[in-house]
């Protein structure tokens, strides 16, 4: 499948004054390719140094020539020159006219939903990161800001769940953790009918496999702490929009809540998302080959991955995406919760451990661990079983993987 990829013309200056030498300010290439932008969007090269990379700008406040007088930044929490660089970088990759970066993707969440208003409705995907469930119902529940969890596969059921106060809609796709696909541009079109605004967590498909602005969404949020930083060495998240009036809310709550990334975890982003392109492709590959494997095998039940023809969303993913991503989910033959336990004390290669998106491979058991914070009838309700066990395919060797998977499988 052919790729759709969006230009994005970044103009930001790293430097507070770039008169510090005389030689021409060197500026980064205009290019169309998804690995160029990634290398190079939001960036240049450092005016007073010749530097190739971003510095970090440990610094949390700036000198101003006088009050209100400044070289277009004033205090850390507010803007840093890194992250101005990585912002520009993550407009770039999803085609969008705004990055904003957070503290972490939960802090996105959060600013989104709290730019609504007490009385305001949230519709969401019930096969959902168990993050984002606890915020809905735990923080914003009480505050009157209620939310209807709903099969998105269904866009019938979309719409039926929308009221008179509906103000979003929370969308993932693929869904953590049951990989199910959710038609954007369908939910968008019924969505905007009704004025209520479009947000999709695109952190499993990254904007390399799948751009939501692009299907008609308004709002596209990334746990950058997966696979846009790749390296399972920082937290910080993202949003990207077209919408200047929700880029300007956004800023707000970061100014207003505090809920700004620290220079380094900006820097470190930069660095990940320059082999993004690289890292994905390795990804898709290893995990499509994974499932395929897991399908056949004698011990396996039902795995979940939208690569496999048998999935029910793989039209869809055809059409939706560019690649069918490195996250999969599988249920054993024998249903039962300790034997999924102990695939994941025998894998070896695998690291049993929370989070995905980092170039090892990490497996996990959802319902005891990123997704506990979902009540169990809720869990069963929506097919999240206790026997289901969660992959995040890395970029070591495949025959690594299959062997490792394979040894573990057969304690059972």
């Amino acid at each position: 499948m052919a790729h759709v990829f969006f230009s994005f013309e970044c103009t930001f200056s790293l430097m507070p004054d770039s008169s510090l030498h005389d030689d021409a300010v060197l500026e980064a290439p205009e290019a169309d390719g998804f690995g160029t932008r990634a290398v190079h969007a939001g960036q240049q090269p450092d005016p007073s140094t010749g530097a190739v990379m971003t510095p970090i700008y440990q610094t949390s406040t700036y000198a101003q020539a006088a009050p209100g007088e400044h070289k277009g930044h004033e205090y850390s929490r507010v803007s840093n020159p890194t992250r101005t660089a990585l912002e520009g970088n993550l407009a770039s990759l999803e085609g969008a006219e705004h990055g904003i970066a957070f503290s972490s993707g939960v802090a996105g969440i959060d600013a989104i939903v709290k730019s609504l208003r007490p009385g305001d409705h949230v519709v969401a995907t019930d096969d959902l990161y168990g993050g984002t469930y606890r915020l809905l119902r735990e923080v914003f529940e009480p505050l009157n800001i209620q939310t209807s969890f709903v099969d998105m596969s269904d866009p019938d059921a979309v719409t039926d769940a929308f009221t008179e106060d509906t103000a979003l809609l929370w969308v993932e796709t693929p869904t953590n953790p049951l990989m199910r696909l959710v038609d954007i541009e369908a939910l968008a079109e019924r969505a905007h009918a009704h004025d209520i605004t479009v947000a999709v967590d695109n952190t499993f498909a990254t904007p390399y496999l799948q751009q939501p602005l692009a299907h008609g969404a308004d709002l596209v949020l990334h746990s950058a702490t997966k696979y846009l930083g790749g390296h399972s060495d920082l937290i910080l998240g993202a949003v990207c929009t077209n919408s200047d009036e929700w880029a300007e809310k956004l800023r707000f709550q970061i100014k207003s809540t505090g809920a700004a990334p620290g220079p380094m975890d900006c820097f470190l982003t930069l660095r990940g998302t320059k082999t993004l392109h690289l890292r994905m492709e390795q990804h898709c590959s290893s995990a499509r080959r994974l499932a395929q494997m897991l399908n056949a095998h004698d011990k396996v039940g039902h795995v979940r991955y939208p690569g496999l023809p048998s999935h029910p969303g793989h039209a869809l993913a055809q059409k939706q995406m560019s690649g069918y991503g490195g996250m999969i989910s599988f249920e054993l033959a024998d249903d039962e919760m300790d034997k999924a336990l102990a695939v994941l004390d025998a894998a070896e290669v695998f690291t049993l451990a929370e989070s995905l998106g980092g170039v090892e491979s990490l497996i996990e058991h959802p319902a005891s661990m990123t997704h506990a914070s979902i009540p169990a009838e809720e869990r069963e309700k929506i097919g999240l079983t206790d026997s289901l066990i969660r992959l995040s395919v890395g970029v070591e060797s495949f025959e690594d993987l299959r062997d490792d998977l394979d040894r573990a499988l057969s304690r059972v």
